[in-house]
């Protein structure tokens, strides 16, 4: 069967081993199945949320943090049913949720582990936002936290440092389908995300006017009541940066330019990180 899982519908016959732009085959390869303390603190909260971090991707961001996972194939294959073992020994541990990392290239298959998974946790789907409306659409009802990232309104910004062009169109698609299955967010005693939608955002040294432009197109498009925010200031250069404008973390005065301009956005709810995020310190252990 031709991959049809994400916007790029490269069409390959990944069962046949083929590869399309994720890199990955059709079985579900893993690359890190533990606790995680570092997401919004409504998913992480005091337990952690069960992240499983999928190998491959389907963009190709030049700034990307886990290079070794997302293009390098680092990481171990699992069947479906292996999988869904995973899942069990996270939620078995006392996690928030089961948050599925990077996981668009592999949408139509884990819509077919979460039916059978049965998990009592919520699910969080944390993607890129570069996710095919059919692909969320066999999620519904097994997905019940949605985290995309938005990270461009230019195409011509997404062309470059993700080779996507299509990115704002797509993520803006995918973002109203997410907050359509979900609606309004939902906690529970713990403040622990039950349902609901969270739109990421890393700020990018250089690239202000890009940030500020998303904010406006969060708070004109999206109820801001329903729906929460997520600014990151994590930025973390990488080794072999082949451009000159993201060799640095984002300065003080750009940090302090969109604090002053959110402030006025709007927006109600949501998080702003911290400049002292940008390290690699955060970065986790992978297989």
């Amino acid at each position: 069967m031709k991959c049809l899982s994400c916007p790029r519908a490269c069409g390959v016959e990944r069962e046949a081993g083929s590869l399309g732009f994720c890199r990955v085959p059709n079985d579900f390869v893993i690359s890190r199945a533990a606790p995680h303390y570092w997401e919004e603190p409504c998913i992480s909260g005091s337990r952690g949320s069960g992240t499983i971090f999928f190998t491959g991707c389907n963009l190709g961001c030049v700034f990307c943090q886990n290079k070794d996972i997302s293009r390098g194939g680092k990481g171990k294959m699992l069947t479906e049913s292996q999988l869904i073992t995973e899942m069990h020994a996270l939620q078995d541990m006392g996690v928030h949720n089961i948050n599925l990392v990077t996981p668009s290239h592999y949408a139509f298959q884990l819509a077919k582990a979460l039916e059978k998974a049965k998990l009592t946790v919520p699910v969080v789907w944390n993607s890129s936002g570069y996710d095919s409306i059919e692909a969320l659409k066999a999620l519904e009802g097994l997905v019940q936290v949605y985290l995309p990232d938005m990270k461009y309104l230019s195409p011509q910004l997404a062309k470059k440092y993700s080779k996507a062009p299509d990115y704002p169109a797509v993520a803006a698609a995918a973002i109203a389908e997410m907050h359509r299955q979900v609606g309004k967010a939902e906690f529970d005693s713990e403040g622990i995300m039950q349902k609901g939608l969270i739109v990421r955002h890393l700020i990018m040294p250089g690239q202000v006017e890009n940030t500020l432009d998303v904010i406006d197109w969060v708070s004109e498009k999206l109820p801001t009541d329903e729906v929460w925010f997520s600014l990151m200031a994590q930025y973390t250069p990488m080794p072999d940066m082949p451009y000159e404008e993201l060799q640095r973390p984002i300065s003080q005065e750009e940090y302090d330019r969109i604090d002053d301009y959110i402030a006025w956005s709007g927006i109600e709810n949501g998080f702003f990180q911290e400049p002292e995020a940008s390290s690699t310190e955060f970065i986790p252990e992978f297989y």
